[in-house]
């Protein structure tokens, strides 16, 4: 493979590529990745809604359509995350893009069957739904190693940084997908033409993948300065013969707590945005689109402003980033819960990305600097999954709003004021990217517990 890379470098009358310019390519190409990857769920978010109600599903089972990917998503991330350890980031990415791919393919097929009403919408529905899983099944291999491949060549100082700018690549994927999916709303494929447009990029990004993405397995890579502290023998042995889950770990508790609630109230948020706008509105789904992608994209381009500018201006750190995030996506939860019309519906949308924008790269971060090198790639895996299975809940939220459509906002609102909360108490959290990580401190914890018989 190096060498067809290498000839084709020659034909484009490349110059050889230096270990720096290899790098930086490298990261260019997994941005571009999750901005791929943004964009295709993001987009098939936009247009769902007017998915579902042409094909008359109930709104909270249109939500539910995400729900089984997302459990095979938290179910999978871990697994993936461990086979590239084993058998590197580059083929885990490109897996990746293969179950994102077949998954947009499936979606498309089945939206088309749909809304000619060749089916009954129950069969539609479920068809939908499998069609769906391949993402949470086979896409969540990208994720993990995405991040622990990024992670594992930046340093302490660098990380958050890096972390946010690839959580920019995220943003700047939900700016371009609503706009990508509404244009390829076309006469002879209709919904489901932004499916089949999305399967069409990710052909696209899986040739660039493979011919510009190099996992350099000679390059140093940035220790954090755990990771060469010395361990007691006995105390290794105690560690390799009863390994925990990384969710068991009192590193990365805190922050997967954290994540979990901060992922399914975005979620909540977004899922619940396209049923607000409709009614709010008050048009037909097909016609509201246009309004739904405005309010979308507004959200997204407060999302980079805090990604690619906020946190950089200000060099936010991980703690920071935890409080601000959350108390600026609960003001706008309340907002949304109370808003008028449709332009103060937008304008708390965009408060409440902004917030999440800070939050998400926080505990990502963090939980990323709370553990040493090799371990990077299952603290992804673990940040993964908490990400993935917070939509499982999406179709509970979607249920408060049938019953008052403000509801699913104020629970939002408390949920996050609450982690607020959590954020200034907790120790772990308070201490978040300000020391290096203590594998003593777990060691300790872990001879305490086999001592309890706790573990």
């Amino acid at each position: 493979m190096t060498n067809i890379r290498d000839t084709f470098d020659r034909l484009r009358g490349a110059a050889p590529s230096t270990p720096e310019q290899v790098r930086n390519r490298s990261f260019v190409v997994l941005f571009c990745v999750s901005v791929v990857t943004a964009l295709g769920n993001t987009g098939m978010q936009s247009v769902l809604p007017a998915i579902g109600r042409e094909i008359h599903i109930p709104d909270p089972m249109v939500a539910a359509i995400f729900s089984l990917s997302a459990l095979l998503w938290a179910l999978a991330s871990p697994v993936w995350a461990r086979a590239s350890d084993r058998h590197g980031r580059k083929p885990l990415i490109m897996l990746g893009l293969v179950g994102f791919l077949l998954s947009m393919i499936g979606c498309g097929i089945v939206v088309s069957i749909g809304v000619r009403h060749m089916l009954a919408p129950m069969v539609v529905f479920v068809l939908f739904l499998f069609a769906r899983a391949q993402f949470g099944l086979f896409g969540s291999a990208s994720n993990p190693a995405t991040q622990a491949f990024v992670a594992e060549r930046t340093d302490r100082e660098t990380r958050t940084q890096a972390m946010s700018t690839l959580a920019g690549a995220f943003g700047l994927g939900t700016i371009v997908g609503p706009l990508v999916a509404t244009l390829f709303v076309l006469p002879v494929v209709g919904l489901a033409g932004p499916m089949f447009a999305f399967a069409i990029i990710a052909v696209v990004m899986l040739a660039a993948v493979w011919f510009w993405l190099t996992e350099d397995k000679t390059a140093p890579v940035p220790l954090d300065a755990a990771a060469t502290r010395f361990v007691p023998a006995e105390a290794e042995a105690q560690i390799i013969a009863k390994p925990r889950p990384l969710w068991r770990d009192p590193r990365l508790k805190p922050f997967l707590i954290y994540g979990f609630l901060v992922a399914s109230c975005q979620t909540a948020l977004g899922q619940t945005l396209g049923f607000l706008i409709i009614d709010k509105v008050k048009l037909s789904p097909m016609a509201a689109l246009d309004y739904i992608r405005m309010a979308m994209m507004t959200g997204a381009i407060a999302s980079l402003l805090a990604q690619w500018g906020l946190i950089r201006m200000f060099s936010m750190s991980p703690r920071r980033l935890l409080r601000w995030g959350v108390g600026l996506a609960a003001v706008g939860s309340l907002w949304v819960a109370f808003a008028p019309d449709y332009w103060g519906v937008v304008i708390a949308y965009a408060l409440s990305s902004l917030g999440f924008s800070f939050a998400r790269p926080g505990f990502t971060a963090g939980a990323s600097l709370a553990v040493d090198t090799k371990e990077q790639a299952q603290a992804a895996g673990a940040i993964a999954a908490v990400n993935g299975v917070n939509v499982v809940l999406a179709p509970l939220f979607v249920k408060f709003y049938e019953i008052n459509h403000a509801a699913p906002f104020l629970v939002n609102m408390t949920i996050l004021a609450g982690l607020l909360v959590y954020a200034y108490l907790d120790p772990i959290l308070k201490a978040a990217g300000l020391a290096p990580a203590s594998e003593d401190d777990a060691t300790v914890s872990i001879l305490e517990r086999s001592e309890e018989g706790g573990v």
